[in-house]
């Protein structure tokens, strides 16, 4: 994927979150389909966190001598921030925002920069490229599932004629 499709596909995600959400009753936003899967807000404060994320790491591989970058820990920013109960309007409005940053950051990036690397976990070199590969990933991954739980919801309701 060329750099321009990446900021293209990422750019069309906080709108298709939207629509997504917009599936599923407010109700059961913050329910879990099953045992081990995220609720359709905690899927939504994940890619929002996300996008702040490899914003950052995005920015320290292209600064910094290969760095070592922190995990995510999402079930514990799940956990402790609440993810489930929270308001999926403003959580929108600030992937909209963060999914601007990372755009901006993407491309700062010089086009001898592609290489450069950071370090995720021990012994786990990441470039600049599998960054912005695995963000678009990660977007787009989790659209799916938000969309996929709007379809196990509308299937269990009853049909209304």
């Amino acid at each position: 994927m060329v750099v321009a499709e990446a900021l293209d596909t990422v750019r069309s995600l906080p709108e298709r979150y939207r629509a997504a959400v917009s599936e599923v009753p407010v109700a059961d936003r913050g329910t879990r389909p099953e045992t081990g899967v995220w609720s359709v807000a905690e899927y939504v404060c994940h890619v929002r966190d996300v996008y702040v994320a490899y914003t950052i790491r995005l920015y320290r591989t292209r600064t910094e001598d290969n760095p070592a970058v922190e995990p995510m820990l999402n079930d514990l920013r799940a956990a402790r921030f609440g993810y489930a109960g929270r308001d999926l309007g403003p959580v929108l409005d600030e992937l909209s925002d963060d999914v601007t940053g990372w755009s901006a950051e993407v491309a700062r990036i010089p086009a001898d920069g592609w290489n450069r690397t950071c370090t995720r976990l021990p012994h786990e070199p990441r470039t600049a490229r599998w960054l912005v590969r695995q963000a678009v990933h990660e977007g787009m991954h989790h659209l799916l599932d938000v969309e996929e739980i709007a379809l196990r919801i509308r299937k269990q309701s009853p049909q209304t004629s």
